[in-house]
Parts: C-alpha cells; sequence; structure tokens
C-alpha cells in the first residue's frame, strides 16, 4: 500500500458515506411526500387528526403532523429532520385536498 493511497482513503470512505448519506435523505424526502398526500386525503374524506396523523406515522416512519383548513382546501405538512449523518436537515412535505370528498 502506497503513502498517496493511505492519504487518500480517509477522504474516499468521507465521500461514499456522504453519498449514502444524501441517498438516504432524499428516500425519507419521498415518503414524508407519499405520507402527506396520504394524510390530506384522509383529511379531506372527513377523517379525523388523529387518523391522519396516524396514517402519517406509518407510512413516514414518525413525522410531525400539522393541518390548516383554506376554505375548501385542507393541507396536511409534515416534517421530520434526517437521519444518519444528515441528522441537522429539517425535511418538509407539503399536501391538500379537497374538504369533502369533492
Amino acid at each position: 500500500m502506497t503513502a498517496e493511497f493511505a492519504v487518500a482513503l480517509p477522504a474516499i470512505a468521507l465521500v461514499l458515506a456522504t453519498c449514502l448519506a444524501s441517498v438516504q435523505l432524499v428516500a425519507q424526502q419521498v415518503r414524508l411526500t407519499d405520507a402527506a398526500a396520504d394524510a390530506a386525503r384522509a383529511l379531506g374524506r372527513g377523517e379525523s387528526h388523529g387518523e391522519a396523523a396516524a396514517i402519517a406515522d406509518r407510512v413516514s416512519g414518525g413525522a410531525d403532523l400539522s393541518v390548516a383548513t383554506d376554505q375548501q382546501f385542507v393541507c396536511a405538512t409534515l416534517s421530520a429532520s434526517g437521519a444518519g449523518l444528515l441528522a441537522a436537515i429539517e425535511l418538509r412535505a407539503e399536501s391538500c385536498a379537497l374538504t369533502g370528498g369533492r
């Protein structure tokens, strides 16, 4: 093993770990987006906040749900922190649906 390889190995490992953490962060964002859409549809059908939170929790793996109602729309916003090396990053996803199932 050469000295150049020994010096470069930690940098390569750091870049690889950052790339893997980024992929994990993107996957978590996709889960949040799906969970927000599911929760918004549930709220639009008239289900309770608790039922929508349970749906969002099941799909996202644990995120904070906030609900906003604006005339004919109900919006669900989910937020969660990233995981692993990128835990300091706050992820958010929002989705809206028509109220009353229209």
